[in-house]
């Protein structure tokens, strides 16, 4: 309503259409409501009332599906139905569904208010509005044609008897009729917001498609780790044992082949076979660890940081097992930490921390390096925090120009199995200090 073009763009046509099929919907649904009242009430004395109620609940579901379609008129954005789809099909299954919602009696509310306040207030902006602006820029015409060029009737009120009174009559009207326009895309734009609060869905009703959503994010979560460990079994399975055959035959055929050129290709392949073994154990420990699958968190973090190349200090309780998608996250975090740690901070030494609490998962990377990391930066960091914010965890970072650097992460999640250590010390720990020379 600001832009300078509004009088001479749809919108105030819209909110006039909007306002006139409201009133005019709202007379039907008045005329609907006393209808079903009488017909419930002679049904009352046979089934205790039962059909008016579930009858007058079901004409709110009607109508709130038609004024969500007229909002459309003045309103564009979408309003989402907040009505779930039943467990199973047939009547029954949908009228129980729709009855035991807020979402019905909510709309069936909203019905009787449109029907008994609402309808009455859009025609009366109309008819004020629109309709007696009109009337004044139509005076010149209606004394032409009615008045016989002597006189007309300006909303049953005033006579005007001349001409220059008519067309000044007509100038103030068409005055009229540009700020009546501007006070009924007020008027239709209230009552959309009315009608979407009370109709759409709301804070303590969240959409279905929002937790259709969140419950789709949670099975994509444990299919990726079930992805995850599929292919890290396939690749141990598979061709790791058959590269460790490759490597021990060729072993053998440089053992029992002469000296000579044959014998320095046998051995070149063999030292290639060798390596291309360690990496792939290389790649199916980042992938999936096998410690992690069996021993648990604090064990997979161990060795981790045994097999950093910056000294790792690592003090980690945690009370038995958690979630499988909660560990490999968690692994991830640590594994990633300290190869950023090696890589860029220059770090002479670094330490993890943590422990499980009151449903909670925390864990502290911290290392004495040069420091500066921005998470902002599109590096690696970036990644850490989505993983971590699709299992509704936080990730934080501190690290200041000179260090140190403190990476912080938590998890909401509970213990699914405690271990026996858990049960004989009432607690998993860990306490190692790694000192590996780069």
């Amino acid at each position: 309503m600001s832009r300078p073009g509004f009088l001479l763009s749809a919108w105030p046509w819209r909110a006039v259409g909007y306002l006139l099929t409201g009133a005019a919907a709202g007379v039907v649904a008045l005329v609907g409501i006393v209808t079903l009242a009488v017909v419930g009430g002679a049904l009352t004395a046979v089934l205790v009332g039962l059909p008016l109620l579930v009858m007058l609940a079901l004409s709110g579901v009607v109508v709130a599906r038609l004024e969500r379609r007229r909002l459309r008129l003045v309103d564009a954005d979408p309003v989402s139905d907040p009505h779930r789809a039943p467990a199973a099909t047939g009547l029954w299954a949908w009228l129980t569904t729709r009855l035991k919602e807020q979402a019905t009696w909510r709309e069936f509310g909203y019905t009787l208010l449109f029907a008994g306040l609402l309808w009455p207030v859009d025609a009366l902006a109309i008819a004020v509005a629109l309709l007696c602006p009109v009337s004044m820029a139509a005076a010149p015409l209606m004394m032409a044609t009615v008045g016989d060029g002597r006189e007309a009737k300006v909303l049953k009120q005033w006579t005007v008897t001349t001409w220059p009174t008519a067309f000044g009559v007509a100038v103030l009207g068409l005055a009229l009729l540009a700020l009546g326009l501007y006070t009924l895309g007020v008027v239709a734009g209230a009552r959309a917001g009315l009608t979407r609060l009370l109709i759409a869905s709301s804070d303590g009703e969240p959409d279905a498609r929002v937790v259709e959503l969140s419950r789709s994010r949670a099975r994509l979560v444990d299919a990726f780790e079930a992805e995850r460990r599929r292919i890290e079994r396939d690749l141990h399975d598979g061709a790791q044992q058959r590269l460790v055959a490759l490597t021990m035959t060729l072993g053998l055929a440089r053992l029992d082949a002469p000296a000579g050129p044959l014998a320095d290709q046998l051995a070149k392949a063999h030292d290639e076979a060798g390596q291309a073994l360690a990496e792939l154990r290389e790649l199916i420990q980042g992938i999936h660890p096998k410690v992690l699958a069996d021993y648990g968190l604090t064990a997979a973090v161990a060795d981790v940081a045994d097999r950093s190349v910056v000294p790792v200090d690592v003090d980690l309780a945690v009370p038995g097992r958690l979630d499988q998608a909660v560990e490999a996250a968690a692994y991830f975090v640590v594994c990633e930490a300290l190869a950023n740690v090696a890589k860029h901070s220059g770090a002479g030494r670094a330490e993890v921390r943590g422990g499980h609490s009151r449903g909670r998962l925390l864990l502290e990377v911290r290392d004495d390096g040069a420091g500066g990391a921005d998470a902002s930066a599109g590096s690696g960091l970036t990644g850490l925090a989505d993983r971590v914010s699709v299992l509704d965890g936080t990730l934080s970072l501190s690290s200041p120009p000179g260090g140190p650097t403190l990476l912080r992460v938590e998890f909401p999640c509970e213990v699914t199995e405690v271990t026996e250590v858990a049960e004989a010390r009432g607690t998993t720990g860990v306490r190692v200090q790694a000192d590996r020379s780069v």
